[in-house]
């Protein structure tokens, strides 16, 4: 018989963080001040990017992101000098980053950014023209965009990003007409002044193949703009499913095991269906503040999730903690069944098959990581 569940209230360490007790705010202008690659993708650049070598796509969308973000940088003048002598600005161009998930789009999102804006590797020393001014460079997720439009509205949203070489967001949603709309209409009005754009897509990696993923549904969605990027194609299975089991959870007794060996002043405990109370009172857009010196979370009693409401937050939540590369474990039920079948397999199948992914991968590291504890 298992230990009972551990929870937030049972654990003695006076200098627990506790997220329940977090409602953190967020302005527009902090949100666009932030917009770089998180901690899990700060040192990836197209050099330590590994193709899948039964997928040639792979390699090729690799190429051609890095001969991109070169033109980008290139082509993008600095603002400033005499108006008689100041050259046009090129238009800006586009490249729709066309795969499922699992197969390095973020990652080759994260690369173009740190080679646009000129970024050197941990390992690398500055090259002696580091002193050039760097093109100015934005890496968002798609939520994010839809939050900066939404409060800035729409004038201001631009004016924001007008002196920007190149934008780069992650996971284009063409689910909802109303966004979709929002930003062909913002994009429309920042690509004839010289700003490109890279967006990756969010297709359900069981579509792949299926007319060219969703390029045709991206390409009649953002018409006013659509001769302007390029789809490029990327497949290829799921990386972190080599050899990982979806529905392994932890144990209870490996869960506190796990939470015992963590240092308890950067630790947050949470029950599962505390977890999703709150995230129904902290937009998405703030889930970065709420995780603020956070570098470890136990979830305990992961449960079926039957409101797609609370399962569509649960997902922005789990892509949050694995882009800051917080270390995590979670116990109760199996992976597999979080996600209820009546909404499982609908709009939203990809954004689901993928939190199971990134839940599998961050459980893998947490069991690697206690390993070595251990040894």
């Amino acid at each position: 018989m298992s230990a009972s569940p551990l929870h937030a209230k049972h654990y003695s360490a006076p200098t627990l963080i506790d997220l329940s007790a977090r409602r953190p705010t967020l302005t527009p202008e902090q949100l666009t001040r932030s917009l770089c690659p998180s901690a899990r993708f700060q040192d990836v650049r197209f050099r330590t990017y590994r193709p899948n070598p039964d997928f040639p796509s792979q390699a090729q969308a690799s190429a051609a992101l890095e001969a991109f973000a070169a033109r980008a940088a290139q082509g993008h003048a600095q603002p400033g000098g005499l108006r008689l002598f100041r050259r046009r600005q090129p238009e800006g161009q586009g490249i729709y980053l066309d795969g499922g998930f699992g197969v390095g789009k973020t990652h080759l999102l994260a690369s173009t950014y740190h080679a646009a804006s000129g970024a050197q590797g941990p390992s690398q020393a500055a090259p002696k023209s580091a002193s050039k001014v760097a093109p100015k460079t934005a890496l968002m997720s798609f939520q994010d965009l839809m939050y900066i439009i939404g409060a800035l509205g729409m004038l201001r949203a631009v004016e924001t990003f007008k002196d920007h070489a190149l934008l780069l967001i992650d996971e284009f949603e063409l689910d909802d007409p109303g966004s979709t709309h929002m930003a062909n209409t913002f994009l429309a009005q920042l690509m004839p002044g010289g700003a490109s754009v890279v967006a990756t897509s969010n297709t359900e990696s069981g579509a792949l193949g299926q007319g060219r993923f969703n390029a045709a549904d991206f390409q009649r969605q953002i018409q006013g703009i659509s001769s302007r990027f390029l789809a490029v194609g990327i497949d290829g299975p799921d990386y972190r499913q080599r050899g990982a089991v979806p529905s392994e959870i932890m144990s209870d007794t490996a869960f506190r095991a796990w939470t015992g060996q963590q240092d308890s002043a950067t630790l947050a405990l949470i029950d599962f269906r505390e977890l999703g109370h709150l995230l129904t009172e902290v937009h998405p857009s703030r889930f970065a503040r709420l995780l603020e010196g956070v570098q470890a979370l136990s979830v305990s009693e992961l449960r079926e999730m039957r409101d797609q409401n609370v399962a569509l937050r649960f997902v922005h939540f789990i892509d949050k903690l694995y882009d800051l590369g917080i270390r995590a474990a979670f116990s109760g039920a199996a992976l597999d069944t979080l996600f209820d079948e009546s909404y499982r397999h609908g709009a939203y199948a990809k954004k689901y098959s993928r939190a199971l992914s990134r839940l599998s991968e961050m459980l893998q590291e947490s069991r690697a990581n206690a390993q070595q504890r251990a040894d």
